[in-house]
């Protein structure tokens, strides 16, 4: 493990950096212990406090845990996908907010990734799966129901949909686009939707889902992105218009 003392870059980072390399190379192995911070410290030439923030950075990143006691230190942690999905989604959700991804671009990806995980959907949907959907098209048509609720059950519904495919990569890849990117689009355009037609459009996905007709989800939910982009594009053009004086 080598960093560059020369580098303008916080050593801490070089350090957590270097660490991590070698835990993707497979070089530190889950469970093992690291080097002790004078170790480390001694290895990299750099103090124990700088070691210290490098350790906490690979914590913060799930990568490592520390224990205390005599038989304590930092150990490679095992990371799993629970675990995983909130930092993925968090990633995911700033990666949008700080680059000003388009409308039109966070609505073609999201769609497009649903599509191609309908498929293992349709063949693989449970009972249980099914019924969180159901449950939610359920919530959804509730007349007291708030905007807020009803976006958060809209990420529901497209969550079980994903689930269906009953592959925790899929899952874990696309928690990103429906649970960052989804948000995004429905604080747009929930305003203008009609509640009616998103229930019409999530009962046709349902009930092909439920009937094992991947291309009838697969065209709910094209039809779906349609409805969306164009809620989007005449939502962003009124607001770009200019005030009318009263």
């Amino acid at each position: 493990m080598k960093i560059d003392p020369d580098n303008k870059a916080d050593l801490s980072a070089q350090i957590a950096e270097a660490i991590r390399e070698e835990i993707m190379a497979g070089r530190l192995i889950v469970d093992e212990r690291l080097p002790s911070e004078a170790e480390l410290a001694d290895h990299f030439a750099v103090s124990r406090p700088t070691v210290r923030e490098a350790l906490k950075r690979l914590a913060a990143q799930s990568l490592i845990r520390t224990a205390r006691g005599a038989f304590g230190g930092a150990f490679v942690n095992r990371l799993n996908y629970p675990e995983a999905y909130g930092q993925h989604i968090t990633t995911s959700t700033l990666l949008l907010s700080m680059n000003r991804v388009s409308f039109d671009v966070a609505c073609e990806a999201r769609y497009a990734l649903e599509r191609a995980c309908t498929p293992l959907a349709a063949a693989r949907r449970t009972p249980d799966t099914l019924a969180t959907m159901r449950a939610e098209i359920h919530r959804q048509g509730q007349p007291g129901l708030t905007d807020e609720s009803f976006c958060a059950s809209d990420v529901t519904f497209h969550r079980a949909l994903v689930d269906s495919a009953d592959n925790p990569v899929l899952s874990y890849q696309l928690a990103g686009a429906v649970e960052a990117m989804q948000p995004l689009m429905n604080m747009i355009t929930f305003t203008a939707r009609s509640r009616e037609a998103i229930v019409g459009f999530h009962t046709r996905i349902a009930d092909a889902l439920e009937r094992h007709e991947a291309d009838v989800a697969q065209a709910a939910l094209s039809e779906l992105e349609a409805y969306t982009l164009t809620l989007g594009r005449d939502v962003m053009a009124a607001r770009a218009r200019p005030r009318q004086p009263a």
